[in-house]
């Protein structure tokens, strides 16, 4: 029987990306901050336009291996202390605005420590309007001769725009103005509000010049704040009510039919010009979280995000109004961020709501912190590890910038003050890490397929009538009444009668005789403005066609011009390159300097104790030979000393020898006597009597004594010859060495056996000779007449 397979719920598939999509890093920045004191320990170097250098303070210059805490970050720009906010708009910016115009979207945030100058980058000061400002200025610079009416454009509470009538447009135009309440587009003449005034010079002021001027815009701005993870509208107008007063509502985030989150409900405000821009800004800013805390007189709370929205829509064939059609609607979106400081509890001493603020503000960060490690893993690696965006409201809010397509940059803001150096130091470690992370680039998308310069074809044929109108001496405007009533007073006029009877054969002939010419006045004035209206016609193709083959030849040079420009920046680069080679040259000659002066030192330092203590060498030698000298004197002294002593006592002992010597000469004197007489008087008796038992002398021995035989050897237990002694052998401090016998010889005398019991009558030389071995030290020898046993003594 076949088994049957199990089966399985099919794995759903991902989604599907181009392999071919080209994708940028996302461009980081640095911007160094001025010292508050110029006596304060600075901990930021500016190596190269790129390179920042952090030297550890003087309480955390060493490490382990006492080693200098140097380490060095690259970022796609350095800003200096001495850079202005115009510089620092031209290269960060700039381009971002110009992508807005062009349908791209676009993410710029500051990040950095509490108190490093992330608010003031972003909005400024007077006299020194920050990046936000600035691209208000270059927005509506840029498209404000474009710029659609009031109300066209509306917001559908999608994220997306729709197109209204021109009547819905006036009635809510008219709805608007009939309020007084609702604040008016400042004017010129109005004295703007002394907090964002002079925010930015007129020598300041940019444009872009590369506009699509066949389209209408309108710009859309909102602003929020994240404040613990809890999403509030700045701009939202609550109702006032004295009593009972309710606290303002968070909002949510959801996700439009493109996949891109939006906070719902979000007031999004149009706005004409940069002043009434900048006064919705600085009406969110007002209710805006800051406090007061130990490292920062005005502290963010929350993090701020202010959206500029611009919608565009193409203009119809006759380039007067535009396409009632909303799929031909392009909207467009740059995000100004700017992010809480993070902070130490122990420095700020935060405590109740200060506390709890510092805390959400820096999870939220980490959570930030923590999507971009994963996003360069998975980019790096090739994985496809999970995202964490729904931790924080922050990166929920830009996940379609990270995932999608879009230019993102950030400005990291530095304090070089010391005492923020270990969190510059994990700031900067995120920041070159963010580097590489990569974004999809935005790409160009065509909205629809009418010719180009439409506007201005109806611009100049609006022109071109008005002069052929005050050429011939009539009003220039074709809309103003006084010109119809011109056309109407050239007209032949009509008789003043009266039509009494029906049957009037007089008065209706010359009625219809006069509408007759002026119908034929009124046709030839249709045919001459129809052949002026070809001839105009003509004329605008013609300059057409000479426009169309300068916009080629300045193509041409354009192309031109962006070779050299490639060719510039690739000479600038190469630049740069030799620059921060050249600087990290010098910096490690420094080192080696540095290394070098240490080991002179280190050198003289050596040399002065090497001299020293050859002094002290030189010291004790002569010290040592006066003492050689000293103990040779005293040697010698000894020496003869004990010479003499010697001397004495060998004296001595010749002289107590001597005495011995004679006394034994007398004894044997009397020995031979009493012998002589004994030999003389009994020969056989008194011999007999000196051999058994005369004066205890030994036996007379034998001339020739008796060879003792192996086996009386082996019977002793003992060899002829002598053993040999056991000893260890050890150095002693003069060089020499010194034997320690660990095996002794017990050496016993014994008489051998006489060969023959026949003694010689005369007894003095046996006397003699027994006289001799008492005095003699004993010596083992196997070739004299006495033998002696050799005993070893037990280990």
């Amino acid at each position: 029987m076949q088994r049957l397979n199990k089966g399985k719920t099919p794995r759903r598939p991902g989604p599907k990306k181009a392999s071919n999509i080209e994708k940028d890093p996302v461009g980081v920045y640095c911007r160094i901050r001025p010292l508050g004191a110029e006596n304060e320990e600075c901990c930021v170097e500016m190596i190269s336009s790129s390179t920042i250098q952090l030297h550890a303070p003087d309480g955390l210059k060493a490490n382990r291996n006492g080693e200098y805490k140097e380490t060095q970050y690259s970022f796609k720009k350095v800003f200096g202390i001495n850079t202005t906010q115009m510089e620092l708009f031209g290269d960060v910016s700039k381009p971002l605005i110009e992508d807005l115009i062009h349908c791209k979207n676009g993410l710029l945030f500051t990040y950095g420590v509490t108190g490093s100058g992330k608010t003031f980058t972003m909005t400024g000061s007077p006299g020194e309007g920050g990046l936000l400002p600035r691209c208000l200025d270059m927005l509506f610079n840029t498209i404000g001769p474009f710029q659609a009416k009031r109300f066209v454009f509306k917001p559908d509470e999608k994220n997306g725009m729709e197109i209204q009538g021109q009547v819905d447009a006036l009635l809510e135009r008219q709805k608007r103005d009939s309020q007084p309440s609702v604040p008016k587009t400042p004017s010129s003449r109005q004295r703007p509000d002394p907090e964002f005034a002079d925010m930015i010079s007129s020598e300041e002021a940019c444009k872009s010049d590369n506009v699509d001027e066949d389209c209408c815009y309108s710009v859309f701005v909102s602003y929020i704040e994240i404040y613990n993870n809890y999403i509030y509208d700045l701009l939202e107008d609550a109702p006032f009510d004295p009593i009972r007063s309710k606290p303002p509502q968070s909002k949510i985030l959801r996700e439009d039919q493109n996949h891109n989150m939006y906070v719902a409900g979000c007031t999004e405000v149009e706005v004409k010009s940069t002043e009434e821009a900048f006064e919705i800004f600085w009406k969110g800013q007002k209710k805006r979280r800051i406090a007061n805390t130990e490292l920062n007189r005005e502290s963010s709370r929350s993090h701020s995000v202010f959206t500029v929205k611009l919608a565009q829509a193409p203009l119809d064939a006759d380039g007067d109004h535009i396409l009632q059609d909303k799929n031909q609607v392009s909207v467009s979106q740059l995000c100004l961020v700017d992010l809480a400081g993070s902070e130490r509890t122990s420095r700020t001493r935060a405590e109740g709501n200060r506390l709890r603020e510092a805390g959400n503000i820096n999870q939220s960060l980490m959570t930030l912190r923590t999507c971009m490690e994963v996003l360069r893993e998975n980019q790096m690696c090739g994985t496809n590890k999970m995202v964490p965006y729904r931790d924080s409201k922050v990166t929920h809010l830009f996940k379609n910038y990270f995932d999608g397509e879009g230019k993102v940059r950030m400005i990291v803001c530095v304090n070089p003050k010391a005492d923020d150096y270990e969190e510059t130091m994990l700031v900067m470690r995120f920041a070159e890490m963010t580097q590489e992370v990569e974004v999809a680039r935005p790409i160009d998308r065509p909205i629809y397929g009418l010719a180009a310069g439409r506007r201005h074809r109806a611009r100049a044929f609006k022109d071109e009538l008005s002069q052929r109108l005050e050429e011939r001496g009539r009003p220039s405007s074709a809309d103003d009444p006084a010109l119809m009533n011109q056309l109407v007073e050239s007209l032949p006029a009509l008789p003043h009668f009266e039509l009494l009877d029906p049957a009037d054969d007089q008065s209706l002939p010359r009625l219809i005789e006069i509408l007759e010419r002026r119908l034929r006045v009124r046709q030839m004035m249709s045919e001459q403005f129809d052949k002026t209206a070809t001839t105009l016609r003509s004329m605008v193709q013609q300059f057409d066609g000479q426009l169309n083959a300068k916009e080629t030849f300045l193509q041409d040079q354009r192309c031109k011009l962006s070779e050299k420009e490639k060719i510039i920046i690739s000479q600038k680069t190469e630049l740069e390159r030799l620059e921060k080679k050249s600087k990290t040259l010098e910096y490690k000659v420094d080192i080696l300097q540095k290394t070098t002066d240490m080991y002179e030192q280190d050198k003289r330092s050596l040399r002065n104790e090497l001299e020293t203590r050859e002094q002290r060498l030189q010291r004790e030698q002569a010290e040592r030979r006066r003492m050689e000298q000293r103990m040779q004197g005293m040697v010698t002294d000894t020496k003869h000393k004990w010479e003499k002593e010697c001397e004495r006592r060998v004296n001595a002992k010749q002289l107590e020898m001597q005495n011995k010597l004679w006394v034994k000469d007398e004894k044997l004197k009397q020995l031979k006597a009493i012998v002589s007489e004994s030999s003389s008087g009994a020969g056989g008796g008194a011999a007999a009597a000196a051999g058994g038992g005369g004066g205890g002398f030994p036996p007379e021995r034998p001339d020739k004594p008796e060879r003792p035989s192996r086996e009386r050897d082996h019977n002793m237990g003992r060899s002829a010859s002598p053993s040999p002694l056991h000893g260890n052998v050890f150095k002693t401090r003069g060089g020499g060495q010194a034997v320690q016998f660990t095996d002794t010889e017990t050496l016993k005398q014994e008489w051998p056996l006489a060969s023959s019991r026949k003694r010689r009558s005369g007894s003095g030389e046996g006397a003699s000779q027994m006289e001799d071995i008492e005095n003699r030290a004993p010596v083992a020898s196997t070739s004299s007449g006495f033998g002696y046993q050799k005993r070893r003594k037990p280990y």
